[in-house]
């Protein structure tokens, strides 16, 4: 949907990111429609008395919405974040941050004007020392919250326009759960309706751009916690991979031996609680995932529908996929045919007989 691009556009240029400001959540801000918390530098709002910002109107794209979401004012998420906030940071030169308190992704210092590069590994190119830190930072992320940001358990018309703030704490790993879910989440319509045809970040343009900023913000997130500014999220490369193979206990967790949807015991991420996995439950009642742990984390890699995936994509389906040379095509969505999205995010087959490049493995 092209709402999907909108969103990640508005994303970007206004509040960063898709959760609230802790600054922000107050009803006097919720009801004035104003962002602009001030920067600790300086004192003042946006940082603006040291010219990294000042607190301004939002920019609204005009660009016709897609036919896939026809309905008007019923979703929060549209326009983001109109609906909150109508002046927000709009931050300078390379400052971004809720508050123009942060460096634009690659540069850092007092006066973020040093570049700084900063290389991502493949997972088995790690050493052990660095493996270990990584994981010790996923847990320190897990179990700290947020100081930054809330995340909301109601809508805009349930907060009362503003004037019964409804906002839960939560760590910051979990915050990326719940930002991923709420992007996500359907519609709710009427009194019960619900409206499933609707996604701000998936089966549109905005999917990779999205997902990237969703990235580096974690990633800037994590160095923040832990003071480490060459952290770097690292990848596995799972061309012609036969199998999971960061599904063990040295990595991402193996399977237990007496049930093999759960982590094994002796698994780093073992004693993990998910978030925000209950979406009919939340439609039903509907409500927003307020963030509370729901179970263990439940996965069964190699056990998924073979005959949709028979296998994870080969090197040849990943030089066809770039081979495409129109990043978007058609439709814009999940029918678009000969598109580079669509391809990379599974919804057009790769090229290799019933193998959707990029097919989620994992399940």
């Amino acid at each position: 949907m092209f709402l999907a691009v909108v969103c990640c556009l508005l994303w970007c240029l206004q509040i960063s990111t898709g959760h609230f400001p802790r600054a922000c959540a107050s009803s006097k801000s919720l009801m004035e429609r104003e962002c602009c918390p001030l920067w600790e530098g300086d004192g003042s709002p946006c940082g603006q008395r040291s010219g990294r910002g000042s607190c301004e109107s939002i920019l609204l794209s005009s660009a016709p919405l897609g036919p896939q979401f026809p309905f008007r004012g019923v979703d929060d998420r549209e326009s983001w974040p109109s609906v909150f906030y109508n002046r927000t940071c709009q931050c300078s030169g390379n400052f971004m941050g809720f508050n123009c308190g942060d460096c634009r992704f690659g540069f850092r210092g007092a006066n973020c004007t040093e570049k700084r590069l900063l290389v991502r590994k493949n997972i088995f190119d790690l050493s052990v020392s660095e493996k270990d830190k990584f994981l010790a930072y996923l847990t320190l992320a897990k179990h700290t919250i947020s100081p930054d940001y809330v995340i909301p358990v109601g809508t805009y018309n349930q907060m009362k326009n503003g004037s019964a703030p409804m906002f839960n704490d939560i760590n910051i790993y979990d915050l990326f759960v719940w930002m991923h879910y709420y992007v996500s989440m359907d519609t709710f319509l009427g009194e019960s309706e619900i409206w499933t045809d609707i996604d701000f970040a998936h089966e549109a343009p905005g999917f990779l751009p999205w997902h990237r900023l969703f990235l580096l913000l974690w990633e800037q997130e994590i160095q923040k916690l832990t003071g480490d500014e060459n952290f770097s999220i690292p990848y596995w490369d799972w061309r012609d991979a036969e199998s999971c193979e960061i599904c063990t206990d040295e990595y991402m967790g193996g399977p237990h031996p007496a049930n093999p949807n759960l982590l094994s015991p002796v698994s780093f991420f073992s004693s993990w609680q998910i978030v925000c996995s209950r979406l009919e439950e939340y439609n039903r009642r509907r409500v927003l995932c307020d963030g509370t742990p729901e179970g263990p984390i439940l996965r069964n890699p190699g056990n998924h529908d073979k005959s949709k995936t028979p296998r994870l994509p080969s090197s040849l389906d990943v030089e066809f996929c770039l081979s495409l040379t129109q990043y978007e095509s058609g439709s814009m969505d999940k029918a678009a045919n000969f598109s580079f999205r669509n391809t990379l995010e599974v919804f057009s087959n790769s090229g290799s007989e019933g193998t959707a490049l990029f097919k989620k493995f994992t399940q």
